[in-house]
């Protein structure tokens, strides 16, 4: 069977960094009060980028470290809860931008799970046959759904986006999935909603105040920690693999303390899970990309690891994909 392999990685965020600190100048919150909570310490917001200008950045990073032509590119899949409009998409966007003229390109919606679910559906693709390669992308502007009078929420959230570049190989590459979604719990975790007014009723196009980020964070929690460890288990089942022949697990970068529980549920020691919440907070789709991309330019990544990425998001979605690089 054809293998799909992670060729390249890249990000790309804002330069405006908000600390704890200053969000405690516009809310009621402190650094301590959020630290002790999540784990975060700051996180990149934009100021006034949306997200095309960094989901296009970080594909035009794919083509140069992947050293492809905008040409060669088969299939462009964005991930997003966040994109400029209703339509286009920013898989659209970025064809127009980087000249991919060759690629099918659109976006899907898993939330926080949505990276490894466009990955997962660019590697049916490819394993298939149909395309030799693709673009995947996860990518968000936050900042601009956020109550900032809020501070259950407004607290957690970064801007910013994080993708591969995949295509066909004989060795290595994804391994094992599993993905899923309970819908029936999709009211704890909400954002954009949109009020059906017309000029044929009476309903004020007012903006409803469920546009913005609602989450119930204890019944987030519990579905995280129960879905995410379920997860992991049954890969490593199916894989016949341990927790410790897996190199590094990139968790979706929501709360330390989620993240915390299941490596203590997993055995696994908690310096294994690679962490970059303090310093981005929770970029949604973007984060497991971009925390992956950071540990390749650090250099940590040897062809032959194995690297477990597992997250969870609204919908309610979970998604767990192991990868040899």
């Amino acid at each position: 069977m054809k293998k799909v392999k992670v060729i390249a990685t890249a990000a790309a965020y804002p330069e405006q960094v908000v600390t704890n600190d200053d969000l405690a100048k516009i809310v009621d919150t402190s650094d301590e009060w959020i630290s002790q909570r999540t784990g975060i310490k700051e996180r990149r917001i934009s100021s006034g980028e949306n997200t095309s200008v960094f989901v296009i950045e970080t594909a035009r990073k794919l083509l140069e470290r992947a050293e492809v032509s905008a040409e060669e590119i088969d299939l462009i899949i964005v991930a997003s809860v966040t994109p400029d409009y209703g339509t286009p998409s920013l898989a659209c966007m970025v064809q127009k931008a980087l000249g991919t003229k060759n690629a099918v390109c659109f976006d899907i919606v898993a939330a926080c799970s949505g990276f490894m679910f466009a990955l997962s559906t660019a590697d049916k693709f490819i394993k298939a046959g149909k395309y030799r390669n693709a673009i995947v992308i996860g990518g968000e502007t936050l900042s601009k759904i956020v109550d900032w009078s809020d501070r259950s929420t407004c607290v957690l959230f970064g801007d910013g986006a994080g993708g591969a570049y995949i295509e066909e190989t004989d060795e290595g590459g994804l391994l094992r999935e599993n993905i899923g979604t309970e819908g029936e719990c999709y009211e704890i975790l909400t954002e954009g909603y949109t009020r059906c007014a017309n000029a044929f009723n009476d309903i004020e196009s007012y903006q409803d105040p469920r546009w913005y980020v609602f989450m119930n964070g204890r019944e987030v929690f519990k579905f995280a920690t129960k879905k995410v460890i379920q997860s992991i288990r049954q890969v490593l089942d199916e894989e016949g693999l341990q927790a410790e022949d897996i190199r590094y697990f990139i968790p979706h970068q929501a709360n330390a303390r989620i993240v915390e529980v299941i490596a203590k549920k997993l055995n696994v020691p908690f310096d294994r899970f690679e962490m970059n919440m303090e310093r981005f907070g929770n970029t949604s789709s973007a984060s497991i990309p971009i925390a992956l991309n950071e540990l390749n330019e650090k250099g940590l990544l040897e062809r032959g690891d194995k690297i477990m990425l597992s997250g969870f998001g609204g919908d309610m979605t979970w998604a767990t994909v192991l990868i040899e690089w």
